[in-house]
């Protein structure tokens, strides 16, 4: 007996789709197998673990932005064939060997650095937790990101702390960015006021979110009572014609009894204790200024969650090595040396001591107490054993 013809086509149709099934499988099992497998044998600096906490839709306001900050987006500070972190791109074979041997003769340093790195981001994040300020809010406000600098070649976003060598951090932006031949022939000036460099608040709110999210984030500190006497020195031990009438004749003006007409009228002579005066003033008679500021006020590190911190005390090692970690071409090395009053001596922590030493004890402890956070954010052990 013969089957209906429409068994048949039925039959023959199963048949075409159970092979056509099979050869499916087998091209997909061919392009999986094709994808090139991400080199797991390369170390990573991951950052710190911040916790999220859902913000109401009606706390959110229209300027705010979001700080990119749950720990499955945020980016890495990558030591692999990709330095450029979220930049896809071709390693050829020269760039893999030039990777690798530099892995093989800075492993150790390397090594030490991922370390030093993982312990500062802990303790930020451990400190932040302590006074309950870690993302209370989960959005920047384009005034926290104000004094952050963008370095779209790169996908580098460094936050400006004045008198922690944030002059040679610009110089260095502006080589990164093609925007100087040379880090010793730009100017002082030129680093701070024609730079060319962007802010990230000058991004509409979608750039800078994508920035917060996706780049490189960086903060360089600086001891506190170090970093205070060198502004100090700077701007009223130094002809300035701006922090002098500005300042410095309000300061005078406010702390000095009997103060001379020629004083008040330049501004010039503060005193470190008169200028510490205004510094501790509920009530200053001028506003507070980034040369002295707060680190943790300036850079939000308990919103922002930066991958990569930096100090002073070891500059140009921490410097080279991030420069090295993001791929910065090797004729870009971080600078030493010090364009404003060349002549004279480095801010230290001898120096530093000596100008402390013109206050009494409760004046040191109530600076301690300023700058507090700033001490515990980054793990600057007291300068004087009396302060608690």
């Amino acid at each position: 007996m013969t089957p209906p013809h429409s068994l048949l086509c039925s039959l023959w149709c199963v048949l075409l789709l159970g092979v056509g099934s099979l050869l499916l499988l087998v091209h997909l099992q061919h392009l999986t197998d094709s994808v090139p497998q991400q080199n797991t044998g390369v170390p990573v600096l991951e950052p710190p673990e911040w916790p999220m906490e859902k913000l109401p839709v009606a706390a959110r306001q229209a300027n705010d932005i979001p700080a990119g900050l749950f720990p499955m987006s945020l980016p890495i500070l990558r030591l692999c064939s990709d330095p450029l972190v979220g930049i896809k791109q071709r390693v050829t074979k020269r760039r893999r060997k030039q990777l690798l041997n530099s892995a093989l003769s800075g492993g150790e340093e390397s090594l030490q650095q991922r370390r030093t790195q993982e312990s500062r981001r802990h303790l930020l994040t451990a400190t932040c937790s302590r006074f309950h300020t870690v993302h209370s809010i989960r959005r920047a406000t384009l005034q926290q990101v104000s004094r952050i600098y963008v370095e779209d070649r790169f996908r580098l976003l460094y936050c400006e702390v004045p008198k922690a060598a944030c002059s040679n951090w610009k110089r260095v932006l502006m080589m990164l960015g093609g925007r100087a031949h040379s880090i010793q022939d730009i100017p002082h000036d030129m680093a701070h006021y024609s730079n060319h460099l962007r802010r990230l608040d000058s991004y509409d709110r979608a750039g800078i979110a994508e920035r917060l999210r996706s780049y490189t984030k960086v903060l360089f500190t600086r001891e506190p009572f170090e970093r205070l006497v060198s502004a100090f020195r700077d701007k009223f031990e130094s002809p300035n014609s701006y922090y002098h009438p500005v300042f410095g004749r309000a300061i005078i003006s406010r702390y000095r009894a009997n103060a001379t007409g020629s004083a008040l009228k330049t501004g010039a002579g503060v005193t470190f204790r008169e200028f510490v005066q205004y510094l501790l003033d509920m009530h200053r008679p001028v506003g507070m200024d980034i040369h002295w500021e707060q680190v943790s006020k300036l850079c939000s590190p308990c919103l922002i969650p930066y991958n990569f911190i930096g100090k002073f005390e070891s500059l140009e090692e921490d410097a080279n090595f991030l420069l090295h970690s993001i791929g910065a071409p090797d004729n870009i090395t971080f600078p030493n040396f010090k364009d404003r009053n060349p002549l004279e001596e480095r801010t230290s922590s001898r120096i530093t001591r000596e100008y402390f030493s013109q206050l009494n004890g409760t004046e040191r402890q109530k600076v301690f107490e300023f700058y507090y956070r700033d001490y515990l954010m980054f793990s600057y052990p007291k300068p004087f054993p009396d302060l608690h």
